[in-house]
């Protein structure tokens, strides 16, 4: 039987382009492995307390840092949902990867992580693709693409619904198509690629 630890950070339960693709990932995840396991936590919803000093230098021995880290380790892969807020991830996601990632414990080259598939889905309000007027200020792909490749060398992987104030922006209006086939793209991505990797991880 094979484990997704799904994670959330939208701050809102309804409306949210990343809990809708990521739900969207989990089903079809469901429908390909019904036996498979998921293990979910919604960040908004129970949000973590911020790293400490005692839990740092505790590491993995420090109960929340230990059951968190074991988490991780026990998944055969793993979905986020990880909006921009603000130009960066919700403070909600920093606080599970400031908790989780224990150096001498599961983070560096031989960590117990390495090739675990993450799947994130990356939504945002505007564009910040390649060649847009905003694309240097995109610090959730660069970001997490990096953490989680030099700290876990997991396999990263984005779906990225873009434009999604489209609909409520009355500036954007004229970028409703655009919004509207982002969005399209992200439930095929997502129904796609949970299918794909159930069925290589139940193999």
């Amino acid at each position: 039987m094979t484990t997704l630890l799904h994670l959330d950070s939208a701050l809102f339960p309804e409306g949210s382009a990343s809990r809708e693709i990521s739900a969207a990932f989990v089903q079809a995840w469901r429908e390909q492995h019904p036996d498979g396991k998921v293990v979910y936590r919604d960040l908004a919803a129970e949000p973590l307390p911020h790293l400490t000093a005692e839990a740092a230098a505790a590491g993995a021995e420090h109960p929340l840092r230990g059951e968190l880290a074991a988490e991780l380790a026990a998944a055969d892969a793993v979905l986020i949902g990880a909006p921009m807020y603000n130009f960066s991830i919700p403070s909600t996601l920093k606080a599970w990867l400031d908790h989780v990632i224990i150096m001498g414990h599961n983070a560096g080259p031989e960590s117990p992580v390495a090739g675990t598939p993450i799947t994130v889905v990356a939504s945002r309000g505007g564009s910040y693709a390649a060649g847009t007027p905003r694309a240097d200020a995109e610090f959730v792909q660069n970001y997490l693409a990096t953490l989680l490749t030099s700290m876990f060398a997991a396999d990263v992987d984005f779906i990225v619904p873009e434009l999604t104030l489209a609909h409520s922006n009355p500036a954007m209006a004229e970028l409703i198509p655009l919004a509207d086939s982002s969005r399209a793209k992200a439930f095929t991505d997502a129904s796609e690629k949970a299918k794909a990797l159930a069925a290589r991880l139940a193999a």
